[in-house]
This record gives structure tokens, C-alpha cells and sequence, in this order.
């Protein structure tokens, strides 16, 4: 896609498949070798780069800005092809916005990075266009000023060429695709633009080779079968679009830009923002009005959430509290229930200490009684002894 800008500045945008000649176009256009980066068909998503350049023809100076959709249309998921497209759009948008809604506004030498034309390359197959290329201009007609291209023209004859042109032209209108239309109420360019209106889409050959014709170098591509000039009508239409983009309509595209494309992008972001031009009875709001409402709305629902946060915090703080409590019942009852078990446990082992004590009192009973009863056979032993001994010295 291509971004022009001109500042005289243009920016144009120019999305297209890899390979269909997007930047040779470009260094053809403007004559220039601009700075190109090769890419492959592999891209993980799609990447926009955009370049600025200070050019001068004679003396005109012209401020470019070309945006390039790296990778576009070479990923599995379309959708994301074009939904990065929109977004570096609305971006651009969104930047001018927010400078106009300063207090102190710098206008007059704002760097403006919106895009002013898209030239939308279209593959040269000669059937239909791709439900890929109808989405993606569907997406950007209210965004961006669309400029249709064939790319690689020389690739299909001019009879083929003359039915594709048709062919897309209609599905683009059955499909409500509204690219951008030259205009006609300037006397001084509506016969051209007219005419220029009537072989939309542009086919368009590229080529940065110089080939020898007659007795001067002109720039063309060489074939077996013969020469494409670039700058011939009769070839392609390089040159018409050249001059519709840059001479003949280059103003009225950065018109375009500022009072359709992105004076629907402001309303409609003001309008999600709660601005308003009337109230619901049809009578003027004044922004002050509309700030006061929008101030006392702000307020409300503030409260409202604080309202509903304390409420929140309560609700939990209940919730919290009645877990606690239901904890402190479970551990209570846990509590209890260990009590229970030690004093249980605790009258097991008094009723077995007093039953080891008793047990132990009748064994000390019966040890002594033992005791006893082994002692008594030696004492009488004894006193017989001592009788006997008593005797024996009586006879002495």
C-alpha cells in the first residue's frame, strides 16, 4: 500500500502481494532510487514502513512520504493483513486529533503523517479480483483515498487487460467499494478527470532499465517479442497516473483526506467520547454544556463504583468473617474433641497405674510372706543347736 504526502507534501500508501512490483512502480514514479528493503513471502505478520523524502523537480519541492505493507496477504489468518492496515491509519488520525484538541495548537508546522492516497496493487491474473483485495478496500474506502492499480500490466494483452479492467471495476461497485473518483466540478480539470475516471483502474508497468529507442534512452521493459515503454500511452498508463497523482490532483486528494476521511474519524471519536451537537430535543449543546454533562456523568459513575467497590469490600469482609468463624467452630470442636480423647486416654492410664500399683503392693505382699517362710526353718535350727548346746554343758 502506498501512502503519499505532499507539502507540498503527499503520503501515499501502497498495499500489495510481495513481488508484484510495488517498490520498482515507486522508483519509477518519482524517478528516484528510494531505499528498499527485500522481503520474502515468509513474513510472521505484516510490518508498515514508512520513509520520508525531501525531492525537487525544477522548482518544485515535494515532500514524500511513502508507507510500504511488508508481508501483506502472506499469512494464514487474512484478517490480520488488513486489521494492521486500518490500525497505522486510524494511528495517523488519532496523532492529528490529539494536536488539534491542545490548548496551544501547532498546526501551521505539524509534521501531518495522514495518509493522502492508497494505491492498492492489484496481482495482473486477467479473472476476478481476490476476496482478500474486496475486504481490505471495503475496510480502508472510509479511511483512505483508494487509487486502484494493475501491476506488471505487460503480463496480459490489451484485449484481456480491457475485460479485467470491466470485471473489476464491477465487482468493486456490487460489492460497495468506493475508491477514490477524480473530480468533476472544476472546470479547468474535469474534461481529464472524466476521461481519467472512465479507464480506472490504472495499468501500470515499472521499470528502473534504460532501452535505446530511435535516439533516446527511455526507460522500458525489453522482451523477446519487443519493447514496453513506460512512458508510452499507448503501453500502459504510467504516465496517467503520474500526473493524477501529482499534478492534476494532488490538492484535492489531501482535501479529501482532511474534510471526508478524517472528519468521519473525528466525529465518530467524539461522538464515542459523549460529544454532541444537539440534545435529544434538537437544540444546540454548547461544548461547555457537554463537558458539565459529561463532568457530572463522570462523578456519578465514579460514585457508583465507589458505591459498589465499598459494597464489594463489605460483602467480602462479611464472607471473610463468617470463614473465620466457621473456622474457629471447626477448630473448637477439634479442640473439644482432643480434650475428649486426652482425658479419655487420661483415666486409661490412671485406671492402669492404679491397677500396676495394686499389682505391685500384692507382689511386695506375697515377697515378704516368702521371705518370711524361707527365714523360719533357719531360726529353729538355730535354737535347737543352742538347746542342745545348754544340755551338753549341764552334764559338764
Amino acid at each position: 500500500m502506498l501512502s503519499l504526502r505532499l507539502a507540498n507534501s503527499i503520503s501515499p500508501h501502497y498495499p500489495g502481494e510481495t513481488g508484484i512490483g510495488k517498490s520498482t512502480l515507486m522508483d519509477t514514479l518519482f524517478n528516484t532510487n528510494f531505499e528498499n528493503f527485500e522481503s520474502s513471502h515468509f513474513e510472521p505478520k505484516v510490518k508498515l514502513r514508512a520513509q520520508t523524502y525531501d525531492l525537487q523537480e525544477s522548482n518544485v519541492r515535494l515532500k514524500l512520504t511513502i508507507v510500504n505493507t511488508v508481508g501483506f496477504g502472506d499469512q494464514m489468518n487474512k484478517q490480520e493483513s488488513y486489521q494492521h492496515v486500518v490500525d497505522y491509519i486510524d494511528t495517523q488520525f488519532e496523532s492529528y486529533l490529539q494536536e488539534e484538541l491542545k490548548i496551544k495548537r501547532s498546526l501551521h508546522n505539524y509534521h501531518d503523517s495522514r495518509i493522502h492516497a492508497c494505491l492498492y496493487f492489484i496481482a495482473p491474473s486477467g479473472h476476478s479480483l481476490k476476496s482478500l483485495d474486496l475486504v481490505t478496500m471495503k475496510k480502508l474506502d472510509s479511511k483512505v483515498n483508494i487509487i486502484p492499480v494493475i501491476a506488471k500490466a505487460d503480463t496480459i494483452s490489451k484485449s484481456e487487460l480491457h475485460k479485467f479492467k470491466i470485471k473489476i471495476m464491477s465487482e468493486l461497485v456490487s460489492n460497495g467499494v468506493q475508491i477514490y473518483q477524480f473530480p468533476t466540478d472544476d472546470e479547468t480539470v474535469s474534461k481529464i478527470n472524466t476521461a481519467m475516471n472512465g479507464i480506472l483502474p490504472f495499468a501500470v508497468v515499472g521499470s528502473s532499465e534504460e532501452v535505446k529507442i530511435g535516439n533516446k534512452m527511455v526507460k522500458a521493459r525489453q522482451y523477446p517479442w519487443g519493447v514496453v515503454q513506460v512512458e508510452n500511452e499507448n503501453h500502459c498508463d504510467f504516465v496517467k497516473l503520474r500526473e493524477m497523482l501529482i499534478c492534476v490532483n494532488m490538492e484535492d486528494l489531501r482535501e479529501q483526506t482532511h474534510t471526508r476521511h478524517y472528519e468521519l474519524y473525528r466525529r465518530c471519536k467524539l461522538e464515542e467520547m459523549g460529544f454532541t451537537d444537539t440534545n435529544p430535543e434538537s437544540k444546540p449543546v454548547s461544548l461547555q454544556e457537554t463537558y458539565e454533562a459529561k463532568r457530572h456523568e463522570f462523578l456519578g459513575d465514579l460514585q457508583r463504583r465507589e458505591e459498589e467497590m465499598r459494597q464489594m469490600f463489605v460483602q467480602r469482609v462479611k464472607e471473610k468473617e463468617t470463614e473465620l468463624k466457621e473456622a474457629e467452630r471447626e477448630l473448637q470442636g477439634k479442640f473439644e474433641q482432643l480434650k475428649r480423647l486426652h482425658s479419655e486416654e487420661k483415666s486409661k492410664l490412671d485406671e492402669k497405674r492404679r491397677s500396676l500399683e495394686d499389682e505391685i503392693n500384692t507382689f511386695s505382699k506375697k515377697k515378704t510372706a516368702a521371705e518370711l517362710l524361707q527365714g523360719q526353718p533357719f531360726n529353729t535350727n538355730a535354737n535347737l543347736k543352742k538347746d542342745k548346746d545348754r544340755k551338753n554343758s549341764g552334764f559338764m
